[in-house]
């Protein structure tokens, strides 16, 4: 059932409540879970990315950043919601400026910028929306938008309070913020903010679509379907063909996430339950690939103090328990089996199948060769390619480090054979959001 607290003891609509249900309990298991091992590595890493008296500022801005994002997913009321993902959002910019390299401060400014312009229009869309209910309650609003649907204040409230959210998913073409924010942020921000961040904005997006505004409304009113269905193969082509030509092994992985962003809105594009459950399992999937690939990059630029590709050259033989990571990682984007992305691609293709859009089925087939190209450019350079620099004093990362990498690689694996249980909260999530919409799957 769903779990309710009110603050304050302010009953709702009037008062500010906490609305725990199936859908936020399970991304409030992964994002607390994803917060809490990447701070393991924290220590090792930053004492070599960052100067002594940046680590409190680091920790302090991690902290309110989780704090901001588990508000999202826990609060009940819309006006709150915004407010939490300012305060996830500013810290976020902070975590990003405190890279050494002059460009993350260029790389948090681009953010900064087009982040405001994202919560500007979410919370335009927000009050568009309180001036024709007169109510922030989302439970509230989901009963009262009905009644006033067809104006064109609400149609317009909707628009703003979409495009907003995709700004802050980076869905593509809104996405120019994430590949120089993700390469030139520290890399354990990195891994928090590629295993966390994104992965709350499409919880934002899939709450505002099924329990607020409700699905028949925008796939018959709005053709949403479409737009996703369109912007979300775009997003997986067009950066899968950029990660291929990157030559930063953090930025290659930073378009190779705006692609997954595009196979977690294509699910949901598909607008049934199974298209849902793949997405809701994409989402978890994809959050600890890229927290054990970018904790694995951290390691190597803890001990090389590089992420470029050319640099990773010869590693394979000094750090050999960090490329395993990294090749077992990149196997997931691939989709290969007994990993978890093959689980994700495998509900993915399953429902585009169902739905009778079989053009679509060949096309994300077909993109899991261009993950295949940038991936196996990675094991070129690690196994195949003689070192570029100096590597005989180059020792495995330390323990610290490897103990969150391989627990996130075994679980990758071990999700990917055993699917009870990512499989069964999926299914059990996207089942009770339609259950609230009194909608057949």
């Amino acid at each position: 059932g769903t779990i309710v607290y009110e603050l304050g003891g302010w009953a709702a609509p009037w008062g500010i409540e906490y609305r725990i249900d199936y859908l936020n309990s399970y991304l409030i298991l992964l994002v607390s879970a994803m917060g809490a091992i990447v701070l393991v590595a924290a220590q090792t890493s930053i004492r070599r990315e960052l100067p002594e008296d940046r680590h409190t500022f680091f920790y302090t801005a991690y902290l309110l950043c989780l704090t901001g994002l588990l508000g999202i997913l826990a609060t009940g009321d819309a006006f709150n919601l915004f407010v939490f993902l300012e305060i996830s959002a500013l810290s976020s910019y902070t975590l990003i400026a405190l890279g050494t390299d002059r460009r993350a401060l260029t790389a948090s400014y681009q953010y900064l910028i087009m982040g405001t312009i994202g919560a500007t229009f979410i919370i335009i869309g927000v009050g568009l929306m309180y001036m024709m209910t007169g109510t922030l309650n989302m439970y509230d609003l989901a009963q009262r938008l009905p009644e006033v649907h067809n104006t064109k204040t609400v149609l317009s409230a909707i628009g703003f309070f979409i495009v907003g959210v995709c700004l802050k998913l980076a869905l593509f073409p809104l996405h120019l913020w994430l590949p120089n924010a993700y390469a030139f942020a520290p890399s354990i921000a990195t891994a928090f903010l590629a295993a966390t961040s994104t992965k709350v904005a499409v919880y934002v997006l899939i709450r505002c679509v099924f329990s607020i505004f409700g699905i028949e409304f925008v796939s018959t009113v709005l053709p949403l379907h479409e737009i996703f269905v369109v912007l979300g193969l775009a997003g997986i082509f067009a950066a899968s063909v950029s990660a291929i030509y990157q030559l930063d092994i953090k930025r290659l992985f930073a378009y190779s996430s705006v692609a997954q962003i595009g196979y977690i809105i294509l699910g949901l594009a598909i607008g049934t339950q199974l298209g849902l459950t793949s997405a809701l399992l994409h989402l978890f999937n994809h959050a600890l690939m890229k927290a054990a690939l970018f904790l694995a990059i951290g390691s190597v630029v803890y001990r090389i103090g590089s992420s470029q590709l050319s640099h990773f050259a010869g590693l394979g033989k000094q750090m050999p328990w960090t490329m395993a990571a990294i090749v077992v990682g990149g196997l997931s984007l691939i989709g290969v089996p007994l990993t978890v992305g093959f689980v994700s691609k495998w509900y993915l293709v399953l429902a585009l199948i169902e739905r009778g859009w079989w053009p679509l089925t060949i096309l994300v087939l077909v993109s899991s060769l261009l993950a295949l190209i940038y991936v196996w450019r990675i094991i070129e350079w690690v196994y195949f390619s003689p070192p570029r620099i100096i590597i005989d004093e180059i020792k495995e990362a330390p323990i610290s480090q490897l103990v969150p990498i391989w627990f996130l690689v075994l679980a990758n694996m071990y999700f990917g054979i055993d699917t009870s249980l990512t499989v069964g909260l999926s299914k059990i999530a996207a089942k009770s959001l339609f259950a609230q919409l009194g909608v057949s799957p």
